[in-house]
């Protein structure tokens, strides 16, 4: 069964779950950067045929893009351990599963927000936020107490 997470306990994970997001969206960015060096390589090779390759420079950067992949996917799996789901890695975007009047539903935050501010159904996704209101924390708080 999936974690499930009071707003509180998100919450206190956000300062936490910032530097590993950052960390995860700086690795993505080295690693679209390696390889759109390697596929600008592989292009200028079937352009020109038998260009001279310097093949030390392209297998640093190989490792690079290699590297930097696999510190990704452990960055990512660092952020699903603790029971988030990372929606969209280009803007940040994390759920946390909860319970709203008995139905599952995701607790929204985004990389930049000091808070968790917004929630919304499963099958909403970030267009369908709605506003952490009373009705909401009243409906939260009854369910987790159970």
């Amino acid at each position: 069964m999936p974690k499930r997470f009071t707003l509180a306990e998100a919450q206190s994970l956000i300062p936490h779950l910032s530097r590993m997001l950052r960390e995860a969206v700086s690795l993505k960015s080295e690693y679209e950067e390696a390889e759109r060096a390697l596929q600008s390589l592989r292009e200028r090779v079937m352009t020109l045929g038998g260009v001279v390759l310097d093949r030390e420079r392209a297998l640093q950067t190989k490792n690079r893009r290699d590297s930097a992949a696999g510190r990704l996917r452990h960055a990512i799996e660092q952020v699903q351990e603790l029971g988030c789901i990372v929606k969209d890695l280009d803007t940040g975007l994390v759920d946390f599963p909860t319970l709203f009047r008995g139905q599952e539903v995701y607790l929204c935050w985004k990389l930049g927000e000091a808070e968790i501010e917004f929630w919304h159904g499963v099958q909403e996704g970030f267009a369908g936020r709605k506003p952490i209101d009373q009705d909401f924390r009243e409906g939260h708080q009854g369910d987790l107490a159970h």
